[in-house]
């Protein structure tokens, strides 16, 4: 499989989640809303909760309208998150994906409601009206598991929780078992419910399940032991965020704890215990999976 391949794939797979969050982000929402909505979610980002819900579901040969919705339900969370994450009483933030934050271009109020909205829309995305339009057809029994598994993600045990940590953390150092909890928290369980929401959309015995948790457990953690890394080492117009905020604001992170080069280290041990379990798991096609874990502790932005 070569790099053209995948880009070939992902291209492909982002086109459909873009053109289906521009149709289902409303640009009509009362007092402008819509437009703060629409500048939050489309048009940036990477998307790696997307092209992992789609690569699970394909892996598993599951229902593609009911996948595609779950990873634009997972990418509306994830960029909820954002604009809630780079308000003033949070990590107050002025940049990110390369241009002002949300509550920068429109306020701090429409912000706030921004996500909000953007939260809710999430689920109905997951939840879609089937007697009004028939090829949205996804079985109600899918629809509640999916729902189930964004949102214990999303709520206290998962993101938020996490956010709480990381708030409550500044300026106080954590041993690594902590600041792991903290970041499977935080970011690490959106991305694993990526892949186990694509993973409910087909048929999965329990062995397979279980792997996938795995992979999505370590492919969370190392994309966040890489943003620590790239946080120290690349300028915020690589990132399209600002650079050295965790070190300004005194938090915690994988390289003040371990040092960068160990911290680089741990990333690509991680992305090996995921590449392990995704032998494990006897799927039939995970090449995609497999070169997503790679792009993780590969990036540079």
């Amino acid at each position: 499989m070569t790099a053209a391949d995948f880009d070939a794939w992902a291209g492909a797979q982002l086109a459909a989640v873009e053109d289906c969050l521009g149709q289902w982000v409303p640009a009509d929402a009362p007092a402008h809303l819509g437009t703060a909505m629409r500048y939050a979610v489309l048009d940036g980002g990477k998307r790696l909760r997307p092209l992992l819900t789609l690569a699970a579901a394909h892996a598993v040969g599951g229902l593609r309208i009911a996948s595609l919705r779950a990873a634009c339900a997972v990418e509306l969370i994830h960029a909820y998150s954002l604009v809630h994450d780079d308000m003033p009483c949070m990590d107050n933030d002025v940049l990110r994906r390369g241009k002002p934050t949300v509550h920068v271009k429109f306020g701090e109020a429409p912000a706030m409601l921004a996500g909000d909205a953007m939260q809710a829309l999430a689920f109905e995305v997951l939840t879609p009206d089937a007697p009004s339009n028939p090829e949205a057809t996804v079985p109600a029994a899918l629809q509640a598991k999916l729902c189930g598994l964004l949102a214990r993600a999303a709520g206290h045990a998962g993101m938020a929780g996490g956010q709480a940590i990381d708030l409550a953390s500044v300026g106080r150092p954590l041993d690594e078992q902590s600041l792991r909890d903290m970041h499977h928290r935080k970011t690490g369980a959106l991305l694993r419910a990526s892949v186990m929401m694509g993973a409910a959309c087909g048929d999965v015995d329990a062995a397979a399940w279980s792997a996938l948790e795995v992979y999505g457990n370590s492919i969370g953690l190392a994309f966040q032991v890489i943003d620590d890394v790239l946080d120290v080492t690349q300028a915020s117009d690589k990132l399209g965020k600002t650079a050295g905020k965790d070190v300004d604001a005194n938090k915690p992170t994988y390289v003040s704890l371990m040092g960068l080069d160990a911290a680089r280290r741990h990333a690509f041990e991680l992305r090996d215990q995921a590449h392990s379990a995704l032998a494990r798991s006897a799927l039939r096609d995970t090449v995609w999976l497999g070169l997503l874990a790679d792009k993780v502790v590969e990036r540079d932005r």
